[in-house]
């Protein structure tokens, strides 16, 4: 039936006052919409830009206002809505500004070329629709050295592909230099089928002064299928779990080529497709038409509709489907539109049981085995249906055509495939949300592990604080600079009492007192009660035998001198009384220590009592130390200077710097307190 068509040359459809363009119309992921309502938009201006790398950009056919942005019925053969952009044509033709690459894209380097035309909206327009500038990407796994035209056309009625070739040879001619520029191919064959006489001499005549070939293969449907006529014009086999592209060869539709043309030479976006338009009407031929133009302008184009017409079929007889409404727009999947009627497609019969004949796996193009196929997708054995390679068929409905019990096997491959498809989207949805909620498992886990490492060591700050608390807090600042002070006097005195002569012996002892009062206090200062107890008698013992050696000291020289012997027990009192007097004050310090410290909630140690015992021992150590001595100078005969005189003077200057540091001292706390 393609002579009904093909008598007659392309026509240009006249434009419609409205445009219906749907945002999908390609494979992969939808359009995302550039415009708004009661946006004015030019001619070939991107009103939706390819979401994805799987995408295509749609552009506006004519000029004019943007009136509606909503669902609408699509030519797609679920018969779902879709949603679309309403233009209303203002008729006034208005271009964007065109930017052509004839003149320079031999300058350019091929991924820039492909980013170029990545916003062109080119799709294969054999029908497919696959996005043009994927299929134009240079392969990772191999080298592209073979370009096959598809221009077989084997589908009933379809005359698009033909017209094409006859009236735009050169320019298909061009369009194939673009590509096999695009892809480094070195080799390139037209496929076409030998029921095309005059197509097959205006290309021959197109590729005359080119490297480019010409094959004329068998008419036997379906040939358009690419493995098939890569099969026919290279007699090479596609393995069924490859691509062709893994083998080295890509394949282009003639149209697909020619929109390339168009976008290189005229900077013209993919804005119109040739459509044959046949089947029950006045006057079937092929019209050049714009995207988005109502399925209705165009058949009343070809004259009034015939009464008998029932719906319309977008597609070839075999391949295509039913669409849906006639409010359906013109997409860039329409390469034909039958206008059907019960007279040229009469109802399918009541399907019968399979009766085993095979003819089916005789008739079908890929050698599979088309009853196993409906077995199984007949009880939904999915599992099985993929084992017999369901997805290698081409639902071409060869095997549909030709069964007697005229079972429709190829509506059962299509369930199959959507079924097993709609199971592989759950598993992956199950397996996504699956791996969120280990993620998020796993991140509960992690922030439980960095509170509780947090908390650790916030506790473990906490105890050492605590630790060192315990360990003795720290004076006052005043406190520290008042002992700092002291610490500075003791040790000036210090220094000033080495430079005097060693016979003035009761400015020694009266420095020697006020260092050890000042190291007393330096001593109960930030200490616990029990080591200011133990310190305080130490202290106490210290300076006892330091009295008892400054004695022995004493009585050594003046027995050197040949003085008369004193009464040493009398010295000994006085040196035990000296003891004592210490021994209060440091005891005393202790106790005010003890006292400030009871104040502040901590336990107290009867430093007092501690410090007098030690003070009693260290005076019997002394007396004992003082009588030894004074019963061995007695032994020697030696006489003894008078020591009595300057043991009281020495005494009482002891005595006066200690009342007067205990004084100071009692003074400090009353105003600390």
């Amino acid at each position: 039936h393609k002579q009904i068509s093909s008598d007659s040359t392309i026509t240009s459809l006249a434009p419609s006052k409205h445009y219906i363009i749907p945002l999908q119309q390609h494979i992969g992921a939808i359009s995302q919409v550039l415009v708004k309502l009661g946006d004015r938009v030019l001619k070939g201006q991107m009103i939706a830009k390819c979401g994805d790398l799987i995408s295509a950009s749609i552009h506006a056919p004519v000029s004019g206002i943007v009136t509606d942005i909503k669902l609408h019925a699509v030519p797609h053969v679920s018969g779902l809505s879709d949603e679309c952009v309403f233009i209303e044509n203002d008729f006034k033709e208005e271009w964007i500004e065109r930017h052509p690459l004839a003149d320079d894209y031999n300058h350019t380097s091929s991924s820039n070329l492909r980013k170029i035309i990545r916003h062109a909206g080119i799709v294969g327009l054999g029908g497919a629709t696959f996005p043009t500038q994927i299929k134009l990407r240079a392969n990772g796994k191999s080298i592209i050295h073979t370009l096959v035209i598809n221009a077989a056309e084997c589908e009933p009625y379809i005359t698009c592909d033909d017209m094409l070739m006859r009236e735009r040879g050169e320019q298909i001619v061009h369009g194939i230099e673009v590509a096999q520029r695009l892809l480094g191919a070195t080799n390139v064959i037209v496929g076409i089928e030998d029921n095309k006489p005059e197509a097959v001499k205006a290309m021959q005549a197109a590729v005359a002064d080119t490297d480019i070939k010409v094959k004329v293969v068998p008419t036997l449907y379906p040939s358009g299928d690419a493995r098939r006529l890569v099969h026919l014009v290279l007699g090479q086999e596609v393995p069924h779990d490859k691509r062709s592209t893994e083998v080295g060869i890509q394949v282009f539709n003639v149209a697909t080529v020619l929109a390339l043309y168009r976008y290189f030479e005229f900077g013209e976006p993919a804005l119109s497709r040739v459509v044959s338009m046949t089947g029950n009407v006045d006057q079937p031929q092929n019209f050049e038409v714009l995207f988005g133009t109502p399925l209705m302008h165009l058949v009343n184009a070809t004259g009034p509709v015939k009464s008998d017409t029932s719906h319309y079929i977008m597609g070839g007889p075999m391949m295509g489907f039913n669409l849906p409404s006639e409010e359906v727009p013109i997409t860039k999947a329409a390469n034909c539109i039958i206008a059907a009627s019960p007279t040229l497609f009469e109802p399918p019969p009541p399907a019968m049981p399979c009766i085993r004949c095979a003819r089916c796996a005789d008739a079908c193009p890929v050698s599979l085995q088309p009853q196993e196929l409906y077995w199984f997708a007949k009880a939904d054995n999915f599992e099985k249906a993929q084992d017999y390679k369901l997805f290698d068929c081409i639902e071409c409905g060869a095997c549909s055509y030709v069964c007697p019990s005229d079972i429709p096997l190829v509506q059962y491959y299509r369930y199959a495939k959507s079924e097993i498809i709609a199971l592989d989207k759950e598993k992956e949805a199950a397996d996504i949300a699956r791996e969120r909620n280990e993620f998020r498992l796993a991140r509960i886990e992690r922030e439980k592990k960095e509170r509780a490492a947090k908390h650790a060591a916030r506790a473990q700050g906490a105890k050492a604080a605590k630790a060192a608390k315990e360990g003795g807090a720290p004076a006052a600042t005043n406190k520290q600079a008042a002992i700092a002070a002291a610490i500075a006097r003791a040790k000036a005195q210090k220094a000033a009492g080495n430079t005097a002569p060693k016979n003035t012996i009761e400015t020694s002892t009266a420095t020697k007192a006020e260092i050890e009062a000042i190291d007393a206090r330096r001593t109960a200062v930030g200490l616990t009660e029990g080591k200011q107890a133990k310190i305080a008698a130490a202290i106490a013992r210290a300076k006892a035998q330091k009295a008892a050696a400054s004695a022995e000291g004493a009585g050594k020289a003046t027995a050197d001198n040949s003085n008369p012997v004193a009464d040493d027990e009398k010295q000994a009192k006085i040196a035990a009384a000296i003891a004592r007097a210490k021994a209060q004050k440091a005891a005393a310090s202790a106790a005010g220590v003890s006292k400030a410290t009871t104040g502040s909630g901590e336990p107290v140690v009867d430093a007092e009592k501690q410090a007098k015992i030690a003070a009693a021992i260290e005076r019997a150590k002394a007396q004992k130390a003082v009588a030894s001595k004074t019963i061995a100078k007695a032994e020697t005969g030696k006489p003894v200077a008078d020591e009595e005189k300057q043991a009281k003077i020495a005494a009482a200057i002891a005595r006066a710097k200690a009342q007067k540091a205990a004084a100071l001292k009692a003074k400090e706390n009353q105003s600390k307190e």
